[in-house]
């Protein structure tokens, strides 16, 4: 018994912990992203963008992540969003990342921002880590287990998808998993 509930403790004190961010953490967040290589390029080529400063991800065979964040619009803050993904499938660990999603225009903003929002299938997520980047699918498959510092971190990207470009980036932990998974996203106007 204890050994089954220590993992699932450990996955619910990863997600609680993920919903404290500070101010600073948005900051240091966009930081990171802003000298990553391209994606900072997509500060300035966007229409807006959802900033997650950490988004909490554990998993024993069926997993999830949960995280809060911002939206922006010409550097305003308009609202508040949160991701909420649920898995299923071979996967263990745990993991805390940072997130954004740039949106290339009004039209692919008003999608997200119109009510839940859901990733699909074959929407995906560059990887960002120190001098290397990967590509994968924000709806599972892979993820980083560990990134290079702050000042280090590097991206390429291939562009706009759908209207979006969406960036990650390890905060911390490891986790391996081959696992089917959904992003849901909801919003809030200010």
């Amino acid at each position: 018994m204890q050994i089954r509930l220590a993992p699932t403790l450990a996955l619910l004190a990863l997600v609680f912990a993920s919903q404290f961010t500070l101010a600073d953490d948005y900051t240091d967040a966009r930081e990171v992203f802003q000298n990553a290589g391209e994606s900072g390029t997509f500060f300035s080529n966007s229409y807006a963008y959802a900033l997650f400063p950490s988004i909490g991800k554990g998993g024993i065979g069926i997993g999830g992540a949960h995280g809060n964040g911002k939206v922006f619009v010409g550097g305003a803050e308009v609202g508040k969003t949160s991701m909420t993904q649920l898995s299923i499938g071979f996967q263990l660990g745990g993991q805390v990342y940072s997130q954004i999603i740039f949106f290339q225009d009004k039209r692919a903003f008003d999608d997200f921002t119109s009510g839940n929002f859901e990733f699909s299938a074959d929407a995906s997520a560059v990887a960002i880590t120190a001098a290397a980047s990967a590509q994968s699918s924000t709806a599972g498959g892979s993820s980083a287990g560990a990134s290079g510092g702050k000042k280090d971190a590097n991206t390429v990207s291939h562009g706009y998808s759908k209207g979006m470009a969406v960036f990650t980036v390890a905060k911390g932990g490891l986790m391996y998993q081959a696992a089917l998974a959904g992003q849901k996203y909801s919003y809030e106007a200010n």
